[in-house]
């Protein structure tokens, strides 16, 4: 995988001029999602109504594509990654998991695997890619392992319960959420993590100007998301050791002050 470009600002008349010369086989795909954007935010002046209006529309055509894996072989390997990334830093069979954005349980499936029965709940606000992953269970076999899978309007997280989670998950949620999504999240999650827990979540990281593509892809300075935390009582830090993998997005851990 190629280094990030953490200078870039894609939103930038001048990249997407330069993008679109180096590879001029994916304008046709770009200007399709122009074209999109520009029809579904006249219909969803919100955001989650917006994104989850892509969903409906990505998943459609392929609920792999739909979560970022443009083929079944990358499907599988950023699951494994995100599964053998959680597992070697505490992930255990008796912990309880709540999984936000759990797609069609790329890394999901694995993670129910290894969980005692009962113990992941996994919510999206999209309903068309939870059906994705209710065929997901099936085809891996593991609905005696009762996973939850459950549709929500935003991430207020308010019909969990108190101190319940040992690990919350977030991948490739935050690369697509504007900062007031984002900050309702990490409002709210601190309620939810038990003593000791911990939320982990990816984003897509600049070091230059903070912008955004299509309303889709947000890029973000690791220092405004930890500062984020912090104003909602909750210590960040940055996973450096996930910068060693072959994935584009950075990951920061949150925890409880102790």
């Amino acid at each position: 995988m190629p280094a990030k470009n953490l200078t870039a600002n894609r939103a930038a008349l001048g990249h997407r001029v330069a993008y679109a010369l180096r590879h001029p086989d994916r304008v046709p795909r770009h200007l399709a999602r122009t074209a999109r954007d520009m029809w579904l935010r006249r219909r969803h002046p919100d955001h989650v109504s917006y994104y989850r209006a892509v969903m409906r529309s990505d998943t459609r055509a392929d609920p792999d594509a739909a979560v970022g894996s443009h083929n079944r072989e990358r499907w599988l390997a950023l699951g494994a990654m995100q599964f053998d990334y959680l597992v070697g830093h505490g992930l255990r069979p008796e912990h309880r998991m709540l999984e936000i954005g759990c797609g069609n349980l790329r890394g999901g499936w694995r993670f129910i695997r290894h969980l005692d029965p009962g113990h992941y709940h996994g919510v999206d606000i999209s309903p068309d890619i939870l059906f994705a992953a209710q065929d997901t269970v099936v085809e891996m076999g593991l609905q005696k392992r009762l996973p939850t899978l459950t549709p929500v309007r935003d991430l207020t997280l308010r019909f969990l319960p108190d101190a319940h989670f040992d690990v919350v998950h977030a991948h490739s949620v935050f690369s697509h959420s504007p900062l007031p999504v984002i900050e309702e999240c990490l409002a709210n999650v601190g309620r939810v993590l038990a003593p000791g827990g911990w939320f982990d979540f990816t984003f897509d990281r600049t070091e230059g100007q903070e912008h955004h593509v299509l309303r889709e892809d947000f890029y973000y300075r690791t220092e405004t998301l930890v500062a984020l935390a912090g104003k909602h009582g909750l210590r960040a830090r940055f996973m450096t050791d996930w910068e060693k993998l072959p994935h584009g997005q950075s990951k920061i851990r949150v925890t409880h002050p102790a």
